[in-house]
């Protein structure tokens, strides 16, 4: 089977926030990987808002890169898909500005039936969120594991479309 869907990934948070940033660390790296599979597009989302819209339904599937409080150790890499995934939209407990925007954009996604296929969030479990340039050295540690995860999902999204 020729693997051809294209899959976005989208690192969202501020990077001037220390550990918040941690999903666009992900995609910097991901998308400096020369061996990155094909029909992968790591994007640097920031901290979100509306104008993803147009990105996000022009994929065929989207993962979202964030930071996310999971109240684990940091450095945690957990994926959310389907009912996890419903869950957190659903959730009423906001812990970050641009956690409520990605909540908003997926549930605008949903509502205007204009979600891809496929819509996940691989959050990491952040250590410090404070004014600061450089993740933690628990989340530092994680963004390669957070790379793989990433990878994977993709992977096995493809194999299925």
């Amino acid at each position: 089977m020729a693997v051809s869907s294209d899959v976005l990934m989208l690192g969202l948070g501020n990077t001037l926030l220390g550990d918040d940033g941690v999903g666009v660390h992900v995609v910097r790296r991901l998308a400096m990987d020369p061996y990155r599979p094909a029909g992968i597009s790591p994007l640097d989302g920031g901290t979100i808002g509306f104008r993803l819209t147009d990105q996000v339904m022009r994929s065929d599937a989207a993962l979202f890169i964030d930071a996310a409080e999971f109240e684990a150790p940091a450095g945690t890499v957990r994926l959310l898909e389907k009912d996890d995934l419903d869950a957190y939209v659903r959730s009423t407990e906001r812990r970050g500005a641009h956690e409520a925007g990605l909540t908003d954009l997926l549930t605008l996604l949903q509502l205007e039936g204009w979600a891809p296929a496929h819509v996940a969030v691989l959050g990491v479990q952040p250590q410090h969120v404070d004014w600061q340039e450089q993740l933690s050295d628990a989340v530092a540690r994680a963004v390669p594991v957070a790379c793989r995860f990433a990878v994977a999902t993709a992977l096995r999204w493809q194999a299925q479309a």
